[in-house]
């Protein structure tokens, strides 16, 4: 049977003030489980559960509008036991991190006592402080990430899911030697499979933490780096192949990108590259702004700054035979906890302004969803294959 508590027994129990407790209420991260008519505030288990992983997460240094859009849906049993593995992971790689500290500052002690102060055991110290910050900002990009896939997986209509389309493209019988620029979690490859003997095939991402999870699911025939695309560590005429999945209008120098992509390329060597549409999902910012005009889920266009319409023009400058091939698709939603999930999992400035509205917004979601049985989301993606000049 479930057991309550009244705020203050809760205070006591989680060791957290009351006052903590209110303003978790009143940010919508941590609501008691019912109200009683005198007003009185009990809170449950699941709710001590809850509270346990905003507490850790806040000493790990997420901010309280990012832990808003981690925690849905933890009263599921599998739902606890995989964010207590997520952050014993994160605590164990605390510890790892500090050790390393720990032993750089006594041998940069030891190297100053004994020959004088020494600038790159300081430098060394600093690369591994922002290290470890590193590893929580892609633990973020890495959750992110694989919210936005799992609305795909739920809900696409197309019965060829988006990443066995874009393996079914590439030319594997000319490839001996491939690069993925941007692997992400490497959902292309863990359902997707070719022949690896005689192959080098590198996956690589910008985020250090996405390379360490895809690590745990591929074998040891892949080959594992971190780099950004703007700068590519190999050596000109080198690869077959190489895919950008989604990743060409993330690039701050575009230009420099498929310059890099074009050099480590050899002669007449295949580039995949993937964007979507000016339409693609545009009914989720559109009931987004229905709710609040003023959020925005990115920064920047992304379509604009590679896109399914400009997408040819931009690859004109290093590539030959261009060839687009469309994959178009609708997501049909029918629960609105997945598409706040997404929502919160953007880029934009979603988590600021729905930080003390998350629950109006779900209602908001949920009675589009009574209405009208469903969501449904316009899908426009491509794929643009192309040969370097």
């Amino acid at each position: 049977m479930e057991k309550y508590y009244t705020t203050g027994k809760f205070a006591k129990l989680a060791n957290v003030s009351e006052r903590t407790l209110r303003y978790y209420d009143q940010v919508g991260l941590l609501k008691p489980s019912f109200v009683l008519e005198n007003g009185y505030r009990q809170y449950g288990n699941q709710d001590l559960l809850r509270l346990q992983k905003i507490l850790l997460l806040r000493k790990l240094g997420f901010s309280i509008e990012e832990i808003v859009s981690f925690l849905s849906n933890q009263n599921k049993e599998e739902d606890v036991l995989k964010s207590l593995q997520m952050q014993k992971e994160l605590i164990d790689h605390r510890i790892q991190t500090y050790n390393s500290i720990k032993e750089s500052l006594t041998l940069t002690m030891d190297t100053i006592q004994n020959q004088g102060m020494n600038w790159n055991k300081v430098i060394e110290v600093l690369n591994l402080l922002s290290r470890d910050d590193q590893m929580i900002e892609s633990y973020k990009n890495s959750n992110n990430l694989k919210v936005r896939i799992n609305l795909h997986e739920l809900y696409s209509q197309n019965k060829i899911d988006w990443f066995t389309w874009i393996f079914s493209h590439i030319k594997f019988s000319k490839i001996n030697s491939l690069l993925e620029i941007g692997c992400g979690n490497g959902q292309l490859w863990l359902n997707n499979h070719i022949e690896l003997r005689n192959r080098q095939i590198f996956l690589s991402d910008s985020s250090y933490g996405m390379i360490e999870d895809i690590k745990k699911h591929l074998s040891d025939d892949f080959s594992f780096m971190v780099f950004n695309c703007e700068n590519i560590p190999f050596k000109k005429d080198f690869f077959d192949c190489v895919i950008a999945n989604h990743v060409l209008f993330y690039l701050k120098d575009l230009q420099k990108g498929l310059k890099e992509i074009s050099r480590v390329l050899k002669t007449d060597g295949y580039f995949y590259c993937s964007t979507y549409s000016k339409n693609h999902m545009k009914e989720i910012g559109e009931l987004v702004h229905e709710f609040d005009p003023s959020i925005y889920l990115s920064k920047t266009n992304l379509s604009e700054q590679f896109g399914k319409e400009n997408g040819e023009q931009l690859l004109k400058s290093y590539f030959k035979d261009i060839q687009c091939f469309e994959y178009n698709d609708t997501l049909v939603v029918t629960n609105a906890s997945h598409l706040v999930d997404y929502v919160l999992s953007c880029h934009g400035n979603q988590n600021e302004k729905l930080l003390k509205r998350v629950n109006e917004f779900y209602r908001f979601i949920e009675d589009k969803i009574k209405r009208n049985g469903n969501i449904q989301i316009t899908k426009e993606a491509c794929l643009f294959e192309c040969k370097k000049k």
